[in-house]
């Protein structure tokens, strides 16, 4: 199993780890699953299978949010990643998951610097008049210090820690290997679609590995709320930002969970959460390009009720199609439209075995559900949740861009909320939906759109010639093949190979029985506890064989 499919030896010691983490927290039958618990006791580790009395009074969900604590910064932001997810998750692990924050012990800063003067190209004292030795924060990617350019203007060094890489590349393989073995052997879990989720987590993990692509993001945020002066936006300083180092100008402000200080200073809490409501709607309905987790710890209240974002680390994208999809779902479900629901819904899922008549008879429900309250009576929040819990029913999963529409959406409410108890994203957003349906009708906007179409259709059908000459010589020279994809085919397959391992190994026991009792009539030869020899070997052969097919039987049936 997974040991034996790890490739270098340098997983061996974090492969351990892992599997002795998953057992303290009682996750003792995924590690057998995994084939390491024998490999760990061979190496001598010493594994207690049974539950601490600690971590049984834990439910699950609060027991997998530990085991990714305790596994360190990759898992962490892997649990960051699943919190996004509120499609595959229900909102017990949603809120666990949650709970994960991501800060390490910090990294002193002489360790940093041969990194730091490496990548600004020279000895420190030549960029900045002033770096403050103590960090202001320390994550799991990097720490930030403060500092002074040799003007004066203060700045902060985002510095990622030093060989991060590595570690994080060791543990990407070992999730990956994680991975196909737990779809293969367990089944159930293929309901949380793990591929999709460490797809989309590799994929965000190395974009924020990559702090000058953090910079770009804040710089395309910056560019597109240009128009608003009540968002601020921290400037980044390109000579010296590089993929290690991001240096960007330092806010002075009011932390967003800080809500003594707004009151003391006189702040206008209802007008900062509908400024900061207008921005991240333009982010999202607008721009399709915004932060996709403006929570209050990614914010600061400036003077004159202004708002300044931060930590541009995780983006969502949006195309123009998507946001029309997800304005008419939205129209669909406050305007009694289920039908229009359930086909956005279909064409966002991968799923084909979907049942559309149940899948149609829920939505209308849920669609009365909403409908008939106005709309200052809507909780997004409960809506999102309600919507999340039916997709599950259902095995229906989003798309990663739209799972983190849906996050910002939530975190967005709840900001709000945090500032202003009355404060509803829905009201805040209807007019911003029906400028958009306005939009979408207008004869420009379908002049547009016809003639977007009509040029799709005339490029398939000036490359219609081409593809029929190619499907044409592939046939002549019998290179035509057709691909079938059957889902879960491997899994079945190695299930129907152990079924005939065991079948083989029962015949051949059965043999075994009958051949030995055949010779106990031989009187000639050797003895032993007066059972010809021969015929005593057998039957021990058989026995062995008979409890070995017993045990694959247990085995088989104890990890359905």
């Amino acid at each position: 199993m997974l040991w034996q499919m790890l490739s270098a030896a340098r997983d061996l010691g974090r492969a351990q780890d892992i599997a002795t983490i998953l057992i303290r927290y009682g996750f003792g039958s995924f590690v057998r699953v995994l084939g390491m618990g024998q490999a760990l006791e061979k190496a001598g580790r010493v594994l207690r299978w049974q539950h601490v009395e600690e971590y049984v009074r834990l439910d699950t969900p609060q027991r997998i949010r530990r085991v990714l604590e305790d596994l360190g910064p990759t898992y962490i932001k892997l649990g960051q990643i699943m919190a996004t997810r509120v499609d595959v998750f229900p909102p017990a692990y949603i809120a666990e998951f949650e709970k994960l924050q991501d800060q390490a012990p910090p990294i002193p800063f002489e360790e940093l610097l041969p990194q730091i003067e490496e990548d600004i190209g020279g000895g420190i004292d030549e960029a900045f008049a002033y770096v403050d030795r103590q960090p202001l924060a320390a994550a799991s990617i990097a720490q930030v210090h403060k500092a002074l350019l040799k003007d004066g203007t203060p700045v902060i060094l985002k510095v990622r820690r030093p060989g991060l890489r590595k570690i994080i590349e060791a543990d990407l393989r070992l999730l990956q290997r994680i991975v196909d073995i737990a779809e293969s052997e367990e089944p159930e879990l293929r309901r949380f679609h793990p591929r999709n989720i460490l797809r989309q987590f590799n994929q965000s993990l190395r974009r924020e590995l990559d702090l000058a692509s953090e910079g770009r993001n804040s710089e395309q945020v910056a560019l597109n709320l240009s128009n608003d002066p009540n968002i601020r936006i921290p400037k980044v300083y390109w000579q010296w930002t590089c993929e290690r180092l991001n240096v960007q100008e330092y806010i002075e402000g009011i932390p967003g969970r800080d809500l003594e200080s707004l009151e003391r200073d006189g702040l206008d809490r209802k007008l900062l959460a509908d400024r900061g409501a207008k921005a991240v709607m333009q982010m999202i309905m607008e721009d399709g390009f915004f932060h996709a987790d403006p929570h209050p710890g990614n914010v600061f209240y400036l003077r004159d009720n202004k708002l300044a974002f931060i930590d541009f680390g995780m983006i969502g994208r949006l195309t123009e199609e998507r946001r029309e999809q997800v304005v008419s779902l939205l129209y669909g479900m406050v305007n009694h439209a289920p039908a229009r629901v359930v086909e956005i819904l279909e064409d966002w899922s991968d799923n084909p075995t979907v049942d559309e008549q149940a899948l149609t008879v829920e939505i209308e429900a849920f669609v009365d559900q909403y409908s008939s309250l106005a709309v200052k009576d809507l909780s997004l929040t409960d809506m999102m949740t309600d919507l999340m819990a039916l997709l599950r029913d259902h095995n229906l999963i989003l798309p990663a861009d739209l799972a983190l529409l849906i996050k910002a959406y939530i975190t967005l409410d709840g900001l709000g909320r945090h500032l202003n108890p009355e404060f509803n994203t829905l009201v805040f957003a209807a007019p911003y939906l029906q400028e958009i349906m306005m939009d979408r009708y207008r004869p420009e906007a379908i002049t547009r759109r016809g003639w977007r179409n009509l040029v799709s259709f005339a490029d398939m059908v000036s490359n219609l010639p081409k593809d029929m000459r190619k499907l044409l010589h592939a046939s002549r020279k019998g290179s035509f093949q057709v691909d079938i994809n059957i889902k879960h085919f491997d899994y079945y397959v190695n299930k129907n190979d152990n079924a005939m391992s065991r079948l083989t190994m029962g015949i051949i026991t059965a043999a075994l029985i009958i051949g030995s009792s055949i010779i106990t009539t031989i009187e000639r030869g050797p003895y032993i506890f007066g059972i010809q020899a021969f015929a005593f070997l057998g039957f021990i052969c058989a026995t062995l064989g008979f409890f070995w097919v017993l045990v694959s039987i247990w085995q088989s049936n104890h990890r359905r």
